[in-house]
This record gives C-alpha cells, sequence and structure tokens, in this order.
C-alpha cells in the first residue's frame, strides 16, 4: 500500500475494532504506515492476527487482541492489555458493525401475493435478528468508546471516528434493521461531538457506501461469482455518482486522515462526512437539501461582531 500523503501519526496509540474485516484492516494498515502503534480489535482474533501479522512484517507496530464489542468485561480487560502492550488510546475507530439475515427481508417491495410466496417478508423479520444488529452496530459503538476513550480525557489531539454507512441517508431495500442501526451511529455521532466538545476529544464518522465484504457477499454475488440482480440494479442506480471509484479503497484514505490528524480538521468537530467518494460535480439528491440549507460562507450575511 502506498500512501498519496504523509501524515504524522508517530508513537500516536490507535484502536481499531473490527479489524478483522475488509475495510478496517485497511484503515489499520494505512494508519500504522503513519507511525501509529495499533491496536486491532476483533470478535475473531485469527482473523485480526492475520493483518497484525502482515504488517509486522513490514516493520510497523500492530498488535491484535480477540474482544466482544457488546461485552463491557471483554472490552475492559482488552483495554488493560493495550495500555500494558502499546499505551492510553489516542484515537479509537469503531469498525465493528455488520447485518444480518435474520433481519433481512427477501423481497425488496411487499406485493398483494407475497403470502402465497416462499419468502421472507417484512412481517416474517426475528425480532432477536433485529436486536442482534442494533446491537452490533450502535452498542458495539457505544461501548467501546465508553472504555478506550476514558483514556483521551485531558489529552490533546485524541479523537474518536464511527464508521456509519451511507445507508443511514438512503437506506436500500431488504435491510432495515442495518440502515436504522447506521442511521443511530450517525446521530450518536452527533451527539457525542457536543457532549466531549468541553473536554478536547473530537468525534466524527464517514459513511462508506458498496463494498465487497464477507458481510454482504451474498446479497452482491451470485454462487458462480457472477453480480447478483441487487448488485446490477444498485450500480446501474449510483454509477453517474461513484464513478470510477466504485469500490475504491484508497478513495477512503483522505478522508480517514483528515478526521484523525491532530494537523488537519480543527472545524470537524461533529461533521458527519457524507461519503467516502469524490463526486466531481455531482449533485447527488441525497445531499441537494443541505447544500440549499448550509450555503457557501461567502454567501451569507454574518455580524463578525457576533459570537458564535
Amino acid at each position: 500500500m502506498k500512501l498519496p500523503f504523509e501524515i504524522d501519526l508517530k508513537d500516536k496509540v490507535v484502536v481499531v475494532t473490527g479489524a478483522g474485516g475488509i475495510i478496517c484492516s485497511y484503515l489499520a494498515n494505512a494508519i500504522a504506515k503513519c507511525g501509529a502503534k495499533v491496536a486491532l480489535l476483533d470478535l475473531n482474533k485469527a482473523a485480526a492476527q492475520v493483518y497484525a501479522d502482515e504488517m509486522t512484517n513490514e516493520g510497523l507496530v500492530a498488535k491484535a487482541y480477540g474482544c466482544n464489542v457488546l461485552d463491557k468485561e471483554s472490552l475492559e480487560a482488552c483495554h488493560q492489555e493495550v495500555l500494558r502492550d502499546l499505551g492510553p488510546c489516542d484515537i479509537l475507530i469503531n469498525g465493528a458493525g455488520g447485518n444480518n439475515p435474520r433481519a433481512t427481508t427477501d423481497n425488496e417491495y411487499a406485493e398483494l401475493d407475497d403470502a402465497a410466496k416462499e419468502i421472507k417478508t417484512f412481517f416474517d423479520l426475528e425480532k432477536s435478528g433485529v436486536e442482534f444488529v442494533f446491537n452490533l452496530n450502535f452498542i458495539g459503538t457505544l461501548l467501546p468508546t465508553q472504555v478506550f476513550a476514558k483514556d483521551m480525557v485531558g489529552r490533546s489531539g485524541c479523537n474518536v471516528l464511527n464508521i456509519s454507512s451511507m445507508n443511514a441517508y438512503t437506506p436500500l431495500t431488504k435491510i432495515p434493521a442495518y440502515s436504522g442501526a447506521k442511521a443511530a451511529v450517525t446521530n450518536f455521532t452527533q451527539w457525542l461531538a457536543v457532549h466531549f466538545s468541553h473536554i478536547g476529544i473530537r468525534v466524527n464518522a464517514i459513511a462508506p457506501g458498496f463494498f465487497s465484504t464477507n458481510q454482504n457477499k451474498a446479497l452482491l454475488f451470485n454462487e458462480d461469482g457472477t453480480p447478483s440482480e441487487l448488485a446490477i440494479n444498485e450500480q446501474k442506480k449510483f454509477d453517474h455518482i461513484f464513478v470510477d471509484e466504485y469500490q475504491d479503497t484508497d478513495g477512503i484514505q483522505d478522508l480517514i486522515f483528515n478526521t484523525i490528524s491532530n494537523g488537519t480538521n480543527l472545524f470537524f468537530v461533529g461533521d458527519i462526512k457524507q461519503s467516502i467518494y469524490s463526486f466531481r460535480g455531482a449533485e447527488p439528491s441525497v445531499f441537494s437539501k443541505y447544500r440549499k440549507a448550509f450555503p457557501p460562507a461567502e454567501t451569507v450575511d454574518c455580524d463578525p461582531h457576533i459570537p458564535l
């Protein structure tokens, strides 16, 4: 991996949850290349260990930890290990999350003849599946923050980065629980940014779009490896926005580093980054209302003597 710019994170301790997955393992590697000491946390320690080993083989400082983000005792125990091995946490990236088949409908739209079909409709969604998705995404963000952000109080240059989703703004069909849970993560990020603002901890989020991961592989690909009907339909809808950056993980690096670097992002407290993609002048309808509500500063009449 070649970084397109230089960010100095030397000796920063960065804790990444969900680091056994595609996006967060990639982030962990990029962050370590900037000099940080990275703790890769995942329920599946073996998955995180693979990436930690790759990083240490490159001469980077990284260590894998088995941790359940839904169990505060597990998080506290992991916290003590990280303190012992690497030091107090400077940056927390809450990347643990995902969906569950029990909270996913088979049909995109409810139809009058659904009762005659052998499909899982909205009315068949399992309560336990919906609860699991909400807990994994929202509680799995809240609890790690409670544990690791304690290290940040009273120290400069510390921040929290949550991984939300474009589903928080424009929910896809079939996955109501995941979309709702990520909307909760976005809302929590905005709340926490205000709550922590007096003690100097910056809190932000990014909202990735489509990536092929183990979580969504069954939705995006058929068994023979060809794109699913859902993937083809979604790609047709969004190609005009995502252009050639569809599933380009490199596109998130500048956003991540602008968010966590102490030398930049001085105005981003609570700012929810709408997407990992550069829209190249496109105006997706989901953002048009925000642009109208918040015009460029030069077009706004403002009394400089009014305190903000």
